[in-house]
């Protein structure tokens, strides 16, 4: 794989992202974000709400993929995050989930939370599952019926979570 950077996302990264980030959403088939859901809305879900948004680019700089991290519960529940990640169409298959899931960690750790938990990985994405799974991950929990998939109708997911 090439050199991988991550820097925080800029208003111009997100902008760039913008297309890839519709097409995830609007395909309904990993995240449980509305179609709909405007350029604002979309950028402060993932770039202002949470604790770290980053972005990881290639030595070239293209945009190759995006992540946020921010803790999973409030108070007493603080000490455990949540990430959620998105590769451009571009970039799938060659490795650059698994670099930001294992950078996000480490950058977990450096924040100091003690474990990172996914709290609705859509049980057919098999690649994501195995991936995590391949990470270190363990499902926890299923929720029956709790995603709307596009293609598949209602599907399970699961809950994921790993000690840092």
């Amino acid at each position: 794989m090439t050199t991988l950077t991550f820097t925080p996302i800029t208003e111009d990264d997100f902008a760039s992202f913008w297309p890839t980030f519709q097409s995830i959403v609007q395909a309904q088939e990993t995240y449980a974000i509305d179609p709909d859901i405007s350029y604002e809305a979309a950028q402060q879900l993932w770039c202002k709400a949470p604790k770290a948004s980053l972005v990881v680019k290639d030595e070239s700089a293209q945009i190759l993929g995006t992540y946020y991290l921010k803790a999973n519960a409030a108070g007493p529940g603080n000490h455990v995050c949540n990430c959620g990640y998105m590769v451009t169409p571009a970039a799938r298959g060659k490795g650059v989930a698994r670099a930001m899931c294992e950078h996000s960690q480490q950058q977990a750790r450096e924040m100091g939370f003690l474990a990172m938990q996914f709290n609705a990985v859509v049980a057919t994405n098999n690649i994501a599952v195995a991936l995590w799974q391949k990470l270190g991950f363990n499902i926890v929990g299923t929720v029956p019926n709790a995603f709307r998939h596009a293609r598949l109708g209602l599907v399970n997911t699961y809950v994921m979570y790993k000690a840092l």
